[in-house]
């Protein structure tokens, strides 16, 4: 029956779609012993159905995990090297990274907001930082998908989604691995999986990660510690049940724990808040405070055939997180700038769909979906809070009352709950053999709530001097109606042309950036694009050749942004009214011979924004930020013997990213320029497969870059700087059984 089918080959596909030694090239999967032909493909469930990649008209990377193990991409962070136009925001540390699709990017770092791009794992959208926890570890693995989407999934996003698919258990199986590695920074890490059979009908898998790394950030402060260091763990337990022929369930708890010593703040001018250190070096005072992040989360996955034609799923999920760092702003030893945050944030989701399997020409997927979700967030700016101003020993609040805005603590918090729900469906119709009319549409109703949003004015010594802000709520209700409209014609197996039109919106957001004035307190308009797009999935050369391109234009309505008011100083959101966003994609995989395999990627981007104004500049004719003009990645598999003894593999690969703003005002100073990174790993495996060993490396050339930039030069006289980690590398050793 076709909806048994459909599960019978989600797992068989899981299995080959986990063994991938690619990149993030839509390519085949690895030739094998018997496949003379490179028949082989990836697989993937993007669209919510079984497909090869080659027959989805969406522009779609994947990264098989096995992939994603061996090269050492163990945060979302990592993502950024393997996919053509992806970038990223540093500016809240590692495993906290605003991602840039296309261009399409959040100018908020503030841990109330939710990004454009959604981030998935498995199938559950997860919208605020203090969800994202431990992210790569036992994965099957990850689907990038570029461009507005809402009508084949819960959340509806304008920028595109991040999916994250875990390794299923697979029943009637006894199975597992175990992975430990040493690196430099004294890095110790171990992951393992084990799948255990409960039956006939059921299985268990549990998955689990830990790692403890010294901090690269050297601390020249006496006793005082390194910053950017590793502390984590990560375990997921699955129990997957199939009651009868037509019906499973999938179960799914996991928690992780990330306790790290905080990362580094890379002030400039050096002359003045950098004198006499190195690059890597930072003159930290509160380097001993560590940065938690909590998670647990719970969903359950059914399916359930309704009929040879029909298949109904549903997802229900809980998530619980907490996060909290205090950050060392001024990035030197001195007590000019430090921030404490606060988030904390609950989440449940229900999403419902109907697939259908018909013979005739027309399909669907038809579906419902609810989230609320409910963030407490609480930031303290501590602004020069060692200065004592009345010569009394001890800075108090009478200092703050003297100083002000110096020796002072400014403090907001506030609640927000926000709901969403939605009526979604996907149509396609084949009006022949080779043309097929795709379509959607979304309802969404978007609901929001602010509550009780104060801001004081308090002395180091925690005594209220003044309410800036009393306690304010605002709120906001939206509905949305969006979609998306197509053809694709397939000229030959595995080579598909096609041209889309989609509508993607993004709910309005509450500025959570509130301290001095109640002015401050608003909320910003949604966010629409109208994204047209063509494409082409090929493959040529008896399939040993794969190319996959895309070309795309945006019109891109109200983006937000953070503003400062030149007058009052007042920071509000604002949105900009228009941008316009083009350019293209191309991936290729060439399998040249059974031991040689080429992978590569390249994004090209012009942004520019039409029509705005932030922060009393004129940003007409500007960039957006994270949006460089040219990425590309490159990624080469070599097998150097395959043997009785094993096989013994080379696997390098080169990034690069060409220069790039981080904030719409296009400061010059602020500029990254372009730079290269490059890694890679070599791999041996026994020739019965149960044991493997592996030597990486990550950033060889030690490569100087910054990840974020944002300008405080006017209020506090230096450039606040995030930048990349060094050279890491290690070994690392595993076993199958």
């Amino acid at each position: 029956m076709k909806a048994a089918i459909f599960t019978q080959k989600l797992t068989c596909y899981a299995a080959l779609a986990a063994a991938t030694a690619t990149s993030p090239a839509m390519a085949q999967e690895t030739q094998s012993e018997e496949s003379t032909d490179f028949n082989n493909e990836i697989v993937v469930t993007a669209t919510k159905r079984v497909e090869s990649v080659q027959d989805i008209p969406i522009s779609v990377s994947v990264i098989g995990g096995d992939t994603l193990a061996k090269s050492r991409a163990t945060e979302v962070d990592d993502l950024v090297a393997k996919v053509a136009n992806l970038q990223m925001n540093g500016v809240s540390g590692a495993n906290v990274p605003i991602f840039a699709l296309r261009g399409v990017s959040m100018a908020d770092f503030s841990f109330n907001q939710s990004s454009p791009v959604a981030t998935y794992y498995d199938e559950v959208y997860k919208g605020n930082p203090a969800f994202l926890g431990v992210s790569f570890y036992d994965l099957k693995r990850v689907e990038v998908l570029r461009g507005p989407q809402g009508t084949l999934y819960g959340k509806n996003t304008t920028g595109g989604a991040i999916n994250i698919i875990s390794q299923p258990p697979i029943l009637g199986e006894t199975s597992g691995y175990l992975n430990a590695g040493y690196g430099n920074y004294d890095r110790i890490e171990a992951n393992g999986a084990i799948n255990l059979p409960l039956g006939d009908n059921a299985a268990l898998r549990i998955a689990g990660t830990i790692a403890r790394a010294d901090g690269w950030f050297e601390n020249v402060v006496p006793g005082q510690p390194d910053l950017a260091s590793v502390r984590q763990y990560g375990v997921r337990g699955s129990i997957k049940v199939e009651p009868r022929d037509g019906i499973d369930f999938v179960l799914r708890a996991s928690t992780s724990f990330q306790n790290p010593r905080n990362y580094g703040i890379y002030a400039q001018p050096e002359n003045v808040v950098r004198a006499g250190l190195g690059e890597r070096q930072i003159a930290s005072n509160i380097a001993d405070e560590r940065r938690n992040a909590r998670t647990y989360s719970v969903s359950l996955t059914g399916n359930a055939e309704l009929s040879d034609t029909l298949t109904l799923t549903s997802i229900t999920s809980w998530d619980k997180g907490r996060f909290s760092l205090y950050e060392d702003t001024d990035g030197n030893a001195g007590q000019l700038l430090e921030i404490p945050y606060l988030d904390r944030a609950t989440q449940f989701a229900q999403d419902f769909r109907l697939t259908s399997f018909l013979d005739g020409p027309f399909n669907f997927v038809l579906g419902a979906y609810f989230n609320r979700e409910k963030v407490f967030n609480r930031t303290t700016l501590e602004i020069g809070k060692d200065i004592d101003f009345d010569g009394v020993p001890g800075v108090t609040v009478n200092d703050c009352a003297i100083g002000l805005p110096l020796a002072c603590l400014f403090r907001n918090s506030f609640t927000q709950i926000k709901k969403s729900s939605a009526l979604y469906a996907d149509m396609n119709f084949d009006l022949s053999e080779s043309l097929t009319l795709r379509g959607g549409l979304r309802y969404t109703h978007d609901k929001g709530r602010q509550i009780d949003l104060r801001a004081d004015a308090l002395g180091p010594d925690e005594v209220l001097l003044a309410t800036l802000i009393p306690p304010t709520s605002i709120g906001y209700t939206e509905d949305n109606l969006s979609g998306k409209i197509g053809l694709d014609y397939q000229i030959s197996d595995r080579n598909l042309l096609y041209a889309h039109y989609s509508r993607g919106y993004r709910a309005p957001s509450f500025n959570a950036q509130a301290f001095f004035d109640p002015s401050e307190v608003n909320v910003a308009d949604s966010e629409k694009i109208s994204a047209y797009e063509i494409g082409a999935k090929t493959q040529f050369a008896d399939r040993a050749v794969t190319l996959n391109m895309a070309a795309f234009y945006y019109d891109y309505r109200n983006q937000q942004f953070l503003n400062v008011d030149p007058t009052t100083a007042a920071q509000t959101l604002l949105s900009i009214p228009k941008t316009r966003i083009l350019g293209g994609e191309a991936e290729l995989t060439v399998y040249a011979s059974d031991t040689l395999t080429f992978h590569g990627g390249i994004g090209l981007l012009d942004t520019k924004v039409r029509v705005g104004n932030v922060s009393g500049v004129d940003v007409s004719g500007n960039d957006l930020a994270n949006a460089s003009s040219l990425t590309f990645n490159l990624s080469v598999d070599l097998t150097l013997f395959d043997n009785e003894t094993g096989k013994l593999s080379f696997h390098p690969d080169l990034s690069y990213a060409s220069s790039q703003y981080f904030d719409v005002v296009n400061v010059p100073r602020l500029q990254q320029g372009g730079y290269a990174l490059l890694g890679g790993h070599i791999d041996f495996e026994t020739s019965d497969g149960r044991w493997n060993a592996s030597i990486w490396a990550k950033n060889l050339t030690n490569k100087f870059y910054f990840s974020s930039r944002i300008d405080l030069s006017a209020g506090f006289g230096f450039d606040y700087n995030h930048i990349g980690a060094p050279r890491t590398y290690g070994i690392s050793v595993g076993t199958k059984f």
